[in-house]
């Protein structure tokens, strides 16, 4: 998997090639990152590469320009699916994760600013994605967020493949509660024991009670997970008991 991203702040990308899960999989050659600055492919002195709005208004845009000369240079480097980080785009969710996994490489477009010109993105952008519903300083740390939840899906970046394959949405739900060491704490009159089942040994019950929690959070936090999803018979006799002991029903 290879990343090709437009961006003004190159060194940003840092956060993901020098730490965590993302540095190790990239020293196992997994994935492969080229950043490309705009300001490389201007022709004036000061390497402009904004402009006031047309119109008026506040802030500034990008200037198409050397936006296309940036992407044409990515292009003829192999570069793969323009993906332009914009508010206005389709939400980023697992399912979309999955899907840009199947992609050899992507372009991922940084915007900044009060965005870019419209004609580029018309002309060079196949998709726009979106973390939420809210606006960020650039396109920078939007990349980032799908380079990694793209990267902790490749096979082998992640110690253990099983982590991959039991984390939040991979199955439709919410993850369920994890505990460790030790198993009171605090070590005092307040202190929590984990629960039981955990120390059992019995695999099947444990999985049971996993799922049951996984059903019971995302019934009580994205109830809009619940309602989309064809409940199995034991996923249904689960979210009862988990109702039932919450005393809802």
């Amino acid at each position: 998997m290879r990343f090709d991203v437009v961006t003004l702040f190159p060194e940003m990308f840092a956060a993901v090639t020098a730490s965590g899960i993302t540095r190790r999989a990239l020293e196992q050659s997994l994935w492969q990152l080229q950043t490309w600055n705009p300001r490389d492919f201007t022709t004036d002195h000061y390497r402009t590469i904004d402009d006031r709005p047309y119109g008026g208004g506040p802030g500034m845009v990008m200037l198409a320009e050397p936006l296309q000369k940036t992407l044409q240079a990515a292009q003829d480097a192999g570069a793969g699916r323009v993906v332009y980080l914009s508010p206005q785009g389709k939400k980023l969710d697992h399912a979309m994760v999955m899907r840009l996994l199947s992609e050899s490489r992507l372009t991922l477009l940084c915007g900044r600013y009060e965005g870019i010109d419209e004609r580029l993105l018309h002309r060079w952008v196949d998709e726009e994605i979106s973390l939420g519903d809210y606006v960020l300083s650039g396109g920078e740390l939007a990349a980032m967020v799908l380079m990694d939840a793209v990267v902790r899906q490749i096979p082998g970046a992640l110690g253990d493949a099983q982590s991959a394959i039991e984390e939040s949405f991979v199955s439709g739900l919410l993850d369920a509660p994890h505990y460790t060491r030790p198993e009171l704490w605090p070590a005092d009159a307040d202190g929590e024991m984990i629960p039981a089942v955990l120390l059992s040994g019995h695999h099947a019950q444990i999985r049971r009670w996993r799922l049951k929690q996984s059903l019971g959070r995302t019934w009580q936090r994205r109830p809009d997970l619940i309602a989309d999803r064809k409940l199995s018979a034991e996923e249904q006799q689960l979210l009862a008991e988990y109702q039932k002991e919450a005393g809802v029903v």
